[in-house]
């Protein structure tokens, strides 16, 4: 997108070159015959329209072909005049920029059409050079109003609903609460652990929210110094604090209009879930330092990647704002606890880095597979971010566990390995059907991968632990995984050791 001459240029999706065009608008022919061909020998694809209904009637045909970025329109018109067009102009054709042109030049109708987004306002007779000065003006902000409509759609794209992806039931559930909940103002608390989408989702419910033309702002208590907490989120006033030297806008007049995404709330002082709790309630706040009451016009969406009923319970959250944050409560599965889906967002990543970076590249064989029995303790964006490399440092079109982080290369089917050769060597641990699986008792009993390999894996570690006398970083070196990894599992499978 780029002006050329003063003409906005958009160059569609062939690569065709096509004009914005501009749209005269007169009940008086003569008036708008004159206009179009002054604007036509300047090079401006130029249509004409005799009123308002007209004129909305070649607005919406253009939808999809060469669009109209001007309208230049006369105030006073038969059936559908003037201002009534501006009202419908900012209903369904938000990027057109109207001009209005009339022969009664009143202070109150100029102020209306400003009003309701008109970049100039002209008297007739109009001057040529006049004329030609605003169609320029009016033209720079089509190209800025066309450049915001772009970036918005990406952004609806990348943060809308459709980028969540996954098709495990548990994901069903949450698309379900995402789409029930948007619309309306309800506060709304996700739970999960770091790197399950938190922010991915509280963008989808902005995106799909009526505030989604409004700001989304993010606030994380967890990255900001205790003593600048209440100073980041309500803004303070000018020697409000010593370094206080200008008054500063908080996360919450910022995202006035919008949505107000905190994440790690269960890291707020006691202090601010105070604070916090009367906005919620009452909507209104005061900056530090103030005593001017300020409404929050905000929708707010909170995250935590910890238990808060469990935090209430130890005294170290509030009750009350407990209660008033989980009106609705999303919580997002682990990425383990969702297998089926590891190759729909490998794929979703893959055909998003591949198109940001202008690459061609496709999974090699046995990737997907230790995608899968990878545990990925950093959930989604692990996963991300090991595709992102993969894409970044792969020389080939087909990326290899090579192209891979080691910690994922490096589980390539260990656990199942293990038991395998367990079950084939006579030991006391093929005694009394230790490692019988569930799954093959009996034949093939359907069932999910992670439910079926849950008890060969709890005896493989069971006998790993015995074999070193319970020495965890032994047995952590032995299979190949982190002692982090090993302590969860323990505590997942409840293997306690044995009393001396």
């Amino acid at each position: 997108m780029a002006a050329i001459n003063g003409k906005l240029k958009l160059v569609g999706g062939e690569g065709m070159i096509r004009q914005s065009r501009i749209l005269v608008v007169d009940d008086d022919p003569i008036v708008a015959e004159s206009l179009a061909e002054l604007l036509a020998d300047d090079g401006y694809d130029v249509a004409t329209a005799g009123d308002g209904v007209e004129a909305i009637r070649l607005l919406d045909a253009s939808i999809g072909s060469t669009p109209f970025g001007i309208i230049i329109t006369d105030l006073n018109m038969p059936r559908m005049d003037g201002v009534s067009l501006l009202r419908e102009l900012r209903k369904k054709h938000q990027s057109v920029v109207p001009i209005v042109v009339t022969g009664f030049g009143k202070i109150e109708s100029a102020v209306e059409a400003v009003k309701l987004g008109a970049a100039d306002y002209l008297t007739k007779p109009v001057v040529d050079d006049e004329l030609r000065l605003a169609v320029n003006k009016a033209m720079n902000q089509h190209i800025l109003l066309a450049e915001n409509t772009t970036m918005k759609a990406q952004l609806s794209e990348r943060y809308g609903l459709g980028s969540l992806v996954g098709a495990d039931y548990r994901m069903q559930k949450v698309y379900d609460l995402v789409d029930a909940v948007a619309e309306s103002n309800t506060t709304v608390l996700i739970t999960g652990e770091s790197g399950t989408g938190k922010s991915m989702v509280g963008h989808a419910i902005h995106e799909a929210s009526n505030r989604r033309s409004g700001p989304f702002i993010t606030f994380a208590c967890g990255s900001i110094p205790e003593t600048l907490l209440e100073s980041e989120l309500f803004g303070h006033v000018k020697g409000a604090f010593t370094g206080a030297d200008t008054d500063k806008v908080g996360k919450i007049a910022a995202a006035n209009g919008g949505t107000l995404f905190i994440d790690e709330i269960n890291s707020a002082t006691p202090a601010l879930q105070l604070k916090l709790l009367r906005v919620l309630q009452e909507k209104m706040y005061e900056p530090v330092g103030s005593t001017e009451t300020i409404e929050a016009d905000v929708r707010f969406v909170l995250a935590t990647n910890q238990k808060l009923d469990k935090l209430v319970t130890e005294g170290e959250f509030r009750e009350d704002l407990y209660y008033r944050i989980n009106v609705v409560n999303i919580e997002l599965p682990r990425l383990s606890e969702r297998v089926r889906d590891v190759p729909l967002l490998a794929d979703h990543f893959l055909e998003r880095y591949c198109k940001e970076m202008s690459r061609e590249r496709r999974f090699g064989d046995n990737v997907i597979e230790a995608f899968q029995r990878y545990e990925w303790p950093g959930n989604v964006r692990e996963l991300e971010n090991a595709i992102e490399r993969a894409v970044v440092l792969s020389r080939q079109l087909t990326i290899t566990l090579d192209d891979l982080p080691e910690t994922i290369r490096g589980t390539d089917n260990l656990l199942v390995q293990r038991a395998v050769e367990m079950r084939q060597c006579e030991s006391p641990l093929n005694t009394d059907s230790a490692l019988d699986i569930p799954a093959l008792l009996g034949g093939w009993n359907p069932m999910p991968l992670n439910e079926a390999l849950r008890e060969p894996e709890k005896q493989i570690l069971l006998a790993a632990l015995e074999a070193n006398d319970w020495n965890r970083q032994e047995t952590a070196k032995q299979l190949d995984i982190n002692r982090t990894t090993l302590y969860k599992k323990i505590k997942q499978y409840g293997l306690d050791q044995p009393a001396a």
